[in-house]
């Protein structure tokens, strides 16, 4: 991607520690050499050769996770990019971000024998809590008689594509959600779809999640 097609800083930022685990989860399920040509095609050489540093400063643009994505899908077509982001959304959340404080209790006995629909209940609102805490991500929960919805406000995924395509595309956040949802039920699946997305002209990134696990 030429420095013309690159998406203009937002000033808006994840900490680094995500935009590390995000890139280490690309890495992950590409290799070393997809993930340099990622980067290569995103304008983001410079973490070919050094990472985000490990700690909570706020300096990893939403312009750059937006650029990773977009070169994402231009590199293997939507399906093919759809598929690579899916997985390491769900690669990101079990390398990484499960550690975050918010999650902690999430693992502890206690919490393992609540009933499942009051585990998804507050392992969602941890989700959106890290990231509205640690982050200029905005994020809100709403529980309805049954589904979740998860909206995200001001989002890094799809920054500075508004308007630009004519399905959802946050991928990454998706799965990084199923993965999410998966860890705190104690290994089910859930149905999770975006039903709105800021790219495709929608005023925020909304995803529905079913409270019935899949099978």
């Amino acid at each position: 991607m030429s420095d013309k097609r690159r998406i203009p800083p937002s000033g808006y930022y994840y900490p680094n520690k995500i935009g590390r685990i995000a890139l280490q989860a690309l890495e992950e399920v590409m290799g070393t050499h997809g993930m340099r040509a990622v980067l290569r095609l995103a304008g983001l050489e410079h973490y070919m050769e050094e990472l985000p540093p490990d700690n909570l400063a706020k300096e990893f643009d939403f312009a750059d996770f937006s650029a990773l994505n977009l070169a994402l899908e231009e590199m293997y077509g939507p399906r093919g990019g759809r598929g690579l982001a899916l997985r390491a959304g769900r690669a990101a959340f079990s390398e990484g971000l499960r550690g975050f404080g918010a999650l902690a209790g999430v693992g502890d006995l206690a919490f393992k024998v609540l009933p499942l629909k009051t585990k998804l209940t507050i392992g969602l609102k941890a989700m959106a809590q890290i990231f509205s805490g640690f982050s200029d991500q905005v994020t809100t929960v709403e529980e309805k008689d049954d589904v979740f919805v998860y909206t995200i406000h001001r989002c890094p995924v799809c920054w500075g594509r508004a308007n630009t395509s004519d399905r959802p595309v946050c991928y990454m956040a998706l799965g990084l959600l199923q993965e999410g949802l998966k860890w705190v039920s104690g290994g089910k699946e859930f149905r999770v779809n975006e039903s709105k997305c800021i790219a495709k002209g929608d005023d925020v990134c909304e995803f529905i999640i079913q409270k019935e696990p899949i099978g």
